[in-house]
């Protein structure tokens, strides 16, 4: 086969990416450009979808010419995008109604909560694996529905067509000839039905949403249609969409029941394989994992704020001016003197399900310094992990060990506080960015560039693992004084209190 690479789209909350991969699963092209958001009002978080896909595109051109490659040694394309985010546009001219609605925004509290008195909570969770929460898409859809003049009357007459970041791209990407998503991203949208593998038209009703807006939901890797010419200059297929979290277990090679990864980006997520029957546990999300020959699921936990929370000590305290520097500044201390930080900025997800709590630092004495601060940061994502973990233990299940992925894992510190706090070895692998090429893997075993699932688990090898040292007492002790932290950034606020100084 003379097109010997695979072009990788990885569109993630905060940056759009394109990977060139070769067929020993290294990287020969890499472009990353950062996406900005947009803030209309306090709490609503969104994203200008034109702008969205132009970066999109400007990195894969960009990539190519990092690899010194052309259109004709592109084999294919996948996509892996980040979830949830929603967005409804014109079916003839592509241009969107409104901006899109990020994963998470807090705008669609109030439908979240007239869903929850309408008694569709268990409703829900039993049809999706989800939780009836305005971190996923359909609350979205609705709030644009029902928010952006003329977009409900415009959608029932089929005007208007709607998806997530991946049908926006492939939509694109193919000239609008493809309005398309795959099981993994369908199943996050809190209209999809688990069992069926199809749009649930009871919770479609419910919602408001018109089936007429939907995308064809399909196998993660089906033939997804050809790249316009005006894109790269010549067509190539598109032969993968996974969602991103689950593209991070594929390309961790977690193809076995029980095998787990945590990717530690703009926010931390805990999945675990569960094989060819979804299961439910309190606290946790159930989703399909991938649909290729058959469906995997999988069961995850989302913490909101985990690279975030090291972004936020650097732009917003200015306590930092890299993100590198934490583990050389945290590690000047043996802990943090009592110190946490719960980074709920925008409430807790998983497995707690609190939108209304509020960040945090609890513990501070006067010997309190910037450092301590840091360090319990850091701790933090560690401890949200472990949250989420302990859910899964409470469950009936168990996680021998731990793979992670995701730039903060870079941090040795970081790693090593992950296998003390949990008491089991976290396992780091070659190569930290496991998103994109996870879809690439799926995306090389139609045009062949891989046989199956077994030569892409020869290619998973660990950089290193870190053993648990922390001794139970002290593993205990710690994880006691986050859950109190915790338990304080859930207080309801006193919101008409008198302030000091004032009748």
């Amino acid at each position: 086969m003379s097109a010997k690479y695979i072009m990788a789209l990885d569109e993630g909350s905060s940056s759009a990416r394109t990977l060139i991969i070769d067929p020993d699963g290294e990287v020969v092209g890499e472009a990353r450009r950062n996406l900005d958001y947009l803030f209309p009002r306090p709490g609503w978080v969104e994203l200008d979808p034109v702008k969205l896909f132009e970066v999109q595109l400007a990195t894969m051109h960009q990539a190519m010419e990092e690899a010194g490659c052309t259109v004709r040694d592109i084999a294919c394309v996948g996509i892996t995008t980040h979830r949830e985010t929603a967005m409804i546009w014109d079916r003839k001219t592509g241009e969107p109604v409104h901006n899109a609605v990020m994963w998470m925004s807090k705008q669609t509290d109030g439908i979240i909560r007239r869903w929850s008195e309408q008694g569709l909570d268990d409703e829900i969770r039993r049809r999706t694996g989800l939780i009836n929460d305005s971190y996923f898409s359909a609350g979205k859809l609705t709030w644009l529905l029902e928010n952006v003049e003329g977009c409900r009357a415009r959608a029932e007459r089929g005007e208007l067509a709607c998806g997530t970041v991946d049908t926006w791209l492939l939509w694109n990407l193919t000239g609008g000839r493809a309005h398309m998503t795959d099981h993994s991203e369908a199943s996050r949208t809190m209209i999809f039905n688990l069992e069926d593998l199809a749009w649930d038209e009871h919770l479609l009703s419910n919602f408001g949403i018109p089936p007429e807006l939907l995308p064809e939901a399909v196998p993660s890797d089906s033939h997804f249609g050809e790249t316009s010419r005006e894109i790269l200059g010549e067509s190539v297929p598109i032969t993968a969409v996974l969602a991103d979290q689950q593209a991070g277990l594929f390309g961790q090679a977690c193809f076995e029941p029980g095998m787990a990864k945590n990717t530690f980006g703009t926010a931390g997520v805990l999945t675990v394989n569960t094989g060819v029957e979804p299961l439910y546990v309190d606290g946790m999300t159930t989703s399909v994992a991938w649909t290729a020959g058959e469906t995997s699921y999988e069961l995850e936990g989302v913490v909101f704020h985990s690279g975030q929370t090291i972004q936020y000590l650097r732009d917003r305290l200015h306590m930092i001016e890299d993100a590198s520097e934490t583990e050389a500044i945290a590690g000047e201390l043996k802990d943090t003197g009592g110190v946490y930080f719960v980074p709920a900025f925008q409430g807790l997800c998983a497995p707690h399900w609190n939108r209304e709590a509020k960040a945090a630092i609890v513990g501070i004495t006067l010997e309190t310094e910037t450092k301590h601060i840091v360090r319990a940061g850091l701790e933090s994502i560690a401890y949200q992990t472990k949250d989420n973990i302990e859910a899964l233990i409470a469950g009936g299940g168990d996680i021998p060990s731990l793979r992670v992925d995701g730039g903060a894992v870079r941090n040795d510190l970081l790693c090593q506080f992950q296998a003390d706090i949990l008491g089991v070895p976290v396992e780091r692998p070659h190569g930290l960015e496991r998103t994109g090429l996870g879809v690439a893997y799926l995306a090389g075993i139609s045009p062949g560039l891989w046989t199956d699932m077994n030569d892409i688990a020869r290619n998973w090898t660990p950089e290193r693992v870190f053993e648990p040292r922390m001794s139970e007492d002290e593993r205990e002790a710690l994880y006691r004084g986050w859950r109190t932290a915790v338990q304080a950034a859930c207080l309801p606020l006193v919101e008409d209190a008198p302030r000091v100084g004032t009748n």
